[in-house]
């Protein structure tokens, strides 16, 4: 069940393993897995009993109960409710779970807490390292409301990571920072000043990881849509420099993508 491919319609999802899904005994392989789980179901096979019916009630007021709105909505009141009840287990319960779900909600947990930017960051790292793509996906998403706050801090303290040994972490400099990626809100300070994002850009346009690579290449893109020249301008400054370089020429044609000749 763990080497499986996953479905690619909800409806094609095997009842085997969404039970075990549900249960949080395995990690979804795909999108379509996350978006067929019910998080009701899930919550209470993973979760303190104390804990159901506030998360339940939560659910049950908001306005769609997308993918996306659930993990908020749970994440939030599990913070609320820790602070409340003074439990210091939850957190690292739920960042140790085997369900890439649950630790999702872990992501809202930290993007709650009460610290600085330096600190939340702190914080988020190995969430934003995990080993699952959904886990990584939202840990960004969960702080980028205080990064756009302080965004010229955010890019100083973000800068550092592009020189990690870990491709994901050197990932979530950039996407984090994208100026409008992915169920989120549009960044744009970024999209008013590109410039600033340079420090990032340049350390990661020659990244040897694929991973990086479309990130960095979607940051670009997405700019694009609204500033096409100063996206033409850096890659052709880009490739000028780094003529030989097969990463820097994959970025900038992913980059360039969606400008018209």
């Amino acid at each position: 069940m763990l080497e499986r491919k996953g479905a690619r319609s909800v409806k094609d999802v095997p009842s085997a393993v969404l039970d075990a899904l549900h249960k949080g005994d395995i990690p979804t392989v795909n999108l379509v897995e996350c978006l067929a789980m019910d998080q009701r179901i899930l919550l209470q096979n993973t979760l303190p009993k104390k804990y159901h019916k506030p998360l339940l009630e939560a659910l049950d007021k908001l306005k769609a109960t997308t993918y996306m709105n659930c993990i908020r909505g749970i994440g939030q009141t599990l913070f609320d409710l820790s602070q409340a009840n003074g439990d210091a287990e939850i957190y690292p319960y739920l960042l140790q779970h085997p369900s890439d779900t649950v630790r999702c909600w872990a992501t809202i947990f930290v993007g709650a807490q009460e610290l600085n930017l330096a600190d939340r960051l702190e914080a988020i790292k190995p969430l934003a390292a995990d080993s699952h793509f959904g886990v990584r996906e939202i840990s960004w998403i969960a702080i980028r409301d205080l990064l756009m706050e302080n965004p010229e801090e955010a890019i100083k303290l973000l800068t550092p990571w592009t020189l990690s040994e870990d491709e994901n972490i050197r990932r979530f400099a950039s996407e984090s920072i994208r100026p409008k990626g992915v169920w989120c809100k549009q960044f744009k300070w970024i999209q008013a000043h590109p410039e600033a994002a340079l420090p990032i850009l340049d350390a990661l346009k020659g990244d040897k990881a694929r991973y990086v690579q479309d990130s960095v290449a979607n940051w670009l893109n997405d700019l694009s849509k609204n500033n096409p020249s100063w996206v033409k301008d850096i890659c052709h400054t880009w490739l000028l420099e780094n003529p030989t370089s097969k990463e820097t020429a994959y970025i900038c044609k992913r980059a360039l993508r969606s400008i018209e000749d």
